[in-house]
């Protein structure tokens, strides 16, 4: 199996995973807070306005699991439940995007990503665009 497919299932694994944790950590919000939790990650693509090179890094920082298991760890430790639902609903994305093939953005174009399975360093229009 590829590493691209190992990703993908790790996405999905994720993915599965936070959901649980969002719920019985998250303070009874109504379900419709929910899909505008799930989809806030997204906002980032904003960042492209201002261009290729510091819209992939925006996008990218906000679809890291880092951040999400930074935020829940931050409100375990200081016994913020909602802290917790949201770093969780923040994994819960990132997890759903990798497993979707929505992979980390490389500076050419916002259709280019790591899960894509080709190298765009060896590509003609990356050298190009350095």
């Amino acid at each position: 199996m590829s590493p691209v497919a190992w990703q993908r299932i790790e996405g999905a694994a994720m993915c599965v995973a936070a959901i649980p944790l969002a719920a019985m950590t998250q303070p009874g919000w109504p379900l419709w807070v929910w899909p505008l939790a799930l989809l806030a990650p997204d906002l980032s693509m904003l960042g492209y306005l201002a261009g290729p090179h510091i819209g992939a890094a925006i996008y990218n920082l906000f679809h890291l699991y880092a951040g999400g298991m930074l935020l829940a760890l931050i409100g375990l430790l200081v016994g913020q439940p909602a802290l917790i639902a949201v770093g969780a609903f923040w994994l819960t994305h990132v997890g759903a995007d990798r497993a979707l093939g929505f992979g980390l953005k490389y500076e050419i174009g916002f259709r280019t990503t790591h899960l894509d399975g080709k190298d765009p360093a060896s590509s003609q229009e990356f050298s190009q665009k350095k």
